[in-house]
Parts: structure tokens; sequence; C-alpha cells
């Protein structure tokens, strides 16, 4: 045949999927002789050293504050078994009955956000299920229903993720204010830490309003621009952001990883925060 293709298979045979009879069967897997494998396998590997290392830091329940530095892991603390942190993010909810590591309750707010973020839900796709493993490369399932079923229906609720992380960035950056005094609670002061928190807290920002969500909120359902001058530039700063969602999504998810590590060091005695004033 002209296209370099066989005959379609008859209805109801073959192994199912891209792979269906009614599909055109072509011999090869894919046309693609680039390494297209590395990006998906590099995404896995970041997004899987990520999840090893805020679950060991999550239940780990130590080593999360060295004043005036908390981890953004374990802001806002909400149990009884918090450490005290003179003015900070401590919140006594839930009370002696919580025996496990207080993280365990509010990491689920921006770990739920990042889940089901449309970027993140392609990189994870791609990366760990090959659905598919990349563009141009058919995937090995035999059937494919998207976001139709249980589980994966539960993405929809990305918008309401979207919301309790709006006040999670707030509370962390009332937590980057804080990073302002010495370890005496004095204000006036700035550490290493605090440089290590304002990056975070600007990348934290950037990543949350970049989502598709927050620029459906601010432009949406919107008949004529003209008639909302205010919503328009919102929506064309926040859709300036969120051409560069996957960036402010990897950077933020470093960031925020190395925000908790220079705690934990700190807090374990590795090293003493060095003092700019």
């Amino acid at each position: 045949m002209a296209t370099g293709t066989e005959p379609h298979l008859k209805k109801g045979t073959g192994p199912g999927g891209v792979r269906h009879g009614t599909r055109a069967a072509i011999t090869a897997a894919h046309l693609r002789t680039d390494r297209w494998w590395l990006q998906p396998a590099a995404t896995a590997a970041g997004l899987f050293a990520f999840v090893v290392y805020s679950t060991w830091r999550a239940f780990a329940n130590a080593d999360y504050y060295e004043a005036p530095y908390v981890s953004p892991f374990y802001s806002p603390c909400v149990a009884e078994n918090c450490e005290p942190m003179r003015n900070g993010p401590n919140w006594e909810i839930f009370g002696s009955w919580w025996g496990l590591s207080p993280a365990l309750l509010i990491l689920i707010f921006p770990l739920g956000f990042r889940l089901t973020c449309y970027y993140y839900r392609k990189a994870y796709y791609r990366g760990f299920w090959a659905s598919p493993p990349a563009c141009a490369v058919a995937e090995p399932h035999a059937k494919y229903t998207g976001e139709t079923r249980f589980p994966l229906i539960l993405q929809n609720i990305h918008r309401y993720f979207f919301y309790a992380a709006v006040p999670v960035a707030g509370i962390l950056t009332y937590d980057t204010v804080l990073a302002f005094r010495n370890e005496d609670y004095e204000w006036g002061h700035m550490g290493l830490g605090t440089l290590v928190f304002l990056v975070n807290i600007t990348l934290i920002w950037a990543y949350t309003l970049s989502c598709h969500s927050c620029r459906h909120i601010v432009g949406g359902k919107l008949k004529h621009f003209s008639k909302h001058p205010v919503r328009y530039r919102m929506w064309r700063w926040v859709g300036w952001l969120n051409g560069r969602h996957m960036l402010l999504a990897w950077a933020s998810l470093i960031s925020v990883a190395l925000a908790d590590f220079y705690v934990y060091l700190i807090a374990s005695g590795a090293f003493d925060d060095p003092r700019f004033f």
C-alpha cells in the first residue's frame, strides 16, 4: 500500500487498544528514532525521588522546627503533639489522641493539589503508567477509558484542591515573614534560611497561580473581555504564568523539598544558620 501499512485486521481480532482490528495495522511499534524514553524515565525518577523523600520526612515527626524556621511539610501544625513555635502556625485542632506525625494532617492538601494538577497528571501518566509513553508511541494498555471511571474520575476535584492550596500558600507566606527573626525571636534579622524561604514561597505562589483552574476562575465565563478590563489583565498575567506551568511545577517541587531539608539540617545540628544581619 502507498501508506506503507498492511490491510486492516478483521473487527474483533488483535490484542486490543491501539492494536485493535479497527485501527491501521502498522508493523513497526512506532517510527520515532530519537531517545523518546528518556524524558518519561527522567520524570518518573524525579517524582519517585520526591515521593521517597517526602514520605520519610512526613513520618519522621522530628527536626522540623528550629527558631525561627518551620518546615513547609509541617505548617500549619494542627496537632497537640507539635513542637511549640512562638507566634508560629500552632493550631491544636487535633488533641493528644493523635499520635502520628502532624505532617500527615496537612500534607494531604498541597499533595492533593499537585496530584490532581493537569501537568503532574500528564507527567506520572507517562512516567509510571506509560499512558502513553510519549507522543507518537502507542501505549501498551488494551483499553483506554481516560478519567471517566473510578478512581481517575476523582481528578475532577482539582479545583477544590486549588481552593485549599491558596490558604496553605498564605500560611507559608506567614512563615516566611517570621523567618525575618533570629533564634531569640527578635525582628529585623535575616539568615540564609530566610533567603531559602523567600525563594520557596515565590515559587509556591507562582506555581499555584499558574494553575489552569486559577486561569479559568480569573477569566472564565466572560463573553466580553472589553467589559471586564481588570479581569482581562489578570487573565493575561495568569495566562503568562500558565505557559510556564511545567517549569514552575518542577521548580516549586524542588524548592519546597530544599526548604524542608534546610530546616532538617539546622534542627538536627548539622550546621548553624548563617546570618546576614
